[in-house]
């Protein structure tokens, strides 16, 4: 369906909200919902009614015409020009008669007012108990011999107990019984009834460009049991209707029933069986139904069939040629989807392309923003650790001289990264693990004697040594704990350090 928005930009925001309304129901193109909307004064609901039932001619203009004629004050007719016979002059309007959109209508309840329902409550109720007794003295009557019975007791049984009427369903409902009931009276057939109303029948036969053929009975008329199995029941009318071919819907209904008898006052239906064939009539209005074909009574089947496939060739030109349009429009409709589904798929690629361009660059930011930062903290942190082995450096124990008591021998192998070279010094006895820990690690700036030795110790600083001093046979590694270097190691070790990367 076409944009309004687009189509009528010159409309009012009224007159817009009104084309909206009216295309979501109808489903019609906007350059011909327009032009029907001005012929209905931009009324909704008048338009819709025109685009279902086709459009006839206006009460309220046909009211102020005739208000605005001249009016001759004397008139003489005669026999001639009578109003009865210029009627039967007058030539007929050109093209079928417009087909009403019958949608059948439950009867609706009017309740009194609730001060007279209160004061006719005493008269009611003595109307109940009075008809429950009558009804009971008639079920007793009932069962004497009728030559016992009173004859006006007779006829009122036989007037009271019978029943004609035959309960309101719904479209659907209705149809399904109309069928279960012709099956049931006429037998198992090939009839493609219509499971649905009349006013569906008619919509389906307006949106797929086909013919609907409906069929009106009357149980009580002695035409219809033999228009029944002689002429629609006959196997030339079944197949013709089967016949795909002539796109035929098939709608039955019952005078009996309300939605049949609501189509039989319609179409002026006098006279039973009654069959009409009804179409799109493009020529008369662009969404106007027509009654073709009015067959009444019994016809013979060949006559029937000929009779209906002559006012269908007079019409099918017409539908063919709406057909056309309709699909060159929806081909057309279909390209604009296409296009805009492809322009939108291409809009939403660029952007996907968009999105991932900003997020690869988000992250490169973040990355090159998180490296900085641990640049930074690793220059801070070699920063620190220079600033601890310096001060650490300052705060190593003096080598006790050969022979001091409790002294400890200790062969230690420096890693390859500081040279690998062997040192063997003394310590304390009572000088924990951790010393010798801090002696290899800053046995580079103890030896060297560098001036930047001393100093104070960082704040917030903690040391982390990055290597393990082992000893060698048998292998054991010692952690850089406050222990004693007697306890742990004994008088002597020869032992070795080991980087843990």
């Amino acid at each position: 369906m076409a944009d309004p928005s687009n189509a009528g930009n010159d409309l009012s925001p009224a007159q817009q909200d009104a084309l909206v309304q009216y295309t979501q129901v109808t489903n019609q193109d906007v350059e011909a919902a327009i032009p029907l909307l001005e012929r209905s004064e931009w009324n909704v609901q008048i338009a819709i009614t025109k685009f279902f039932d086709g459009e006839t001619a206006d009460p309220v203009a046909e009211a102020r015409a005739a208000q605005n004629a001249p009016v001759s004050s004397v008139r003489f007719e005669n026999l001639q020009e009578s109003p009865l016979h210029s009627s039967s002059r007058r030539p007929r309007e050109a093209g079928p008669a417009p087909a009403p959109r019958i949608v059948p209508q439950r009867d609706t309840i009017h309740r009194p007012p609730f001060l007279l329902t209160l004061l006719f409550t005493p008269f009611s109720i003595g109307y109940r108990v009075a008809a429950v007794g009558f009804r009971l003295a008639l079920y007793l009557f009932s069962f004497l011999p009728r030559s016992l019975q009173p004859r006006f007791l007779t006829n009122t049984v036989s007037g009271f107990w019978s029943t004609s009427g035959r309960r309101m369903l719904l479209p659907r409902d209705t149809a399904s019984r109309f069928k279960r009931e012709f099956e049931e009276e006429y037998g198992p057939n090939d009839l493609p009834w219509f499971d649905g109303g009349f006013a569906q029948a008619q919509d389906l036969a307006k949106k797929e460009l086909k013919f609907l053929l409906f069929v009106l009975v009357s149980p009580e008329h002695d035409d219809t049991e033999s228009f029944t199995r002689e002429t629609l029941l006959s196997p030339q009318v079944t197949s013709f209707i089967n016949d795909p071919n002539n796109g035929i819907i098939l709608w039955g209904g019952n005078v009996l029933d309300s939605e049949a008898y609501q189509v039989s006052t319609e179409y002026n239906c006098t006279k039973f069986p009654f069959s009409g064939l009804v179409c799109l009539t493009p020529k008369q209005g662009s969404t106007r139904m027509g009654t073709i074909k009015r067959l009444v009574g019994t016809i013979p089947p060949s006559k029937y069939v000929s009779e209906l496939r002559s006012a269908m060739e007079k019409y099918s030109a017409e539908l063919i040629a709406v057909k056309s349009e309709r699909a060159a429009r929806d081909a057309a409709r279909n390209i604009r989807t296409e296009q805009d589904s492809a322009y939108e798929r291409s809009l939403a690629q660029d952007r996907e392309r968009a999105r991932r361009r900003r997020e690869e660059a988000a992250e490169a930011a973040e990355a090159e923003r998180r490296a900085a930062q641990e640049a930074e903290e690793s220059a801070r942190k070699a920063e620190l650790r220079e600033k601890w082995r310096a001060w650490r450096a300052g705060r190593i124990e003096a080598e006790p001289e050969a022979g001091t008591k409790g002294a400890v021998r200790i062969a230690l192998k420096l890693p390859e990264r500081a040279g690998g070279q062997r040192i063997v010094r003394r310590f304390r006895g009572e000088a924990p693990m951790e010393e010798l820990y801090a002696f290899a690690e800053v046995h580079d700036l103890v030896s060297s004697q560098e001036p930047e030795v001393g100093g104070q110790e960082p704040e917030g600083y903690v040391h982390e040594y990055d290597f393990a001093i082992a000893s060698v046979m048998p292998r054991r590694v010692f952690e850089a704990s406050g222990e004693a270097m007697r306890d742990v190691i004994g008088s002597s070790g020869n032992l070795i350090v080991e980087d843990l990367e």
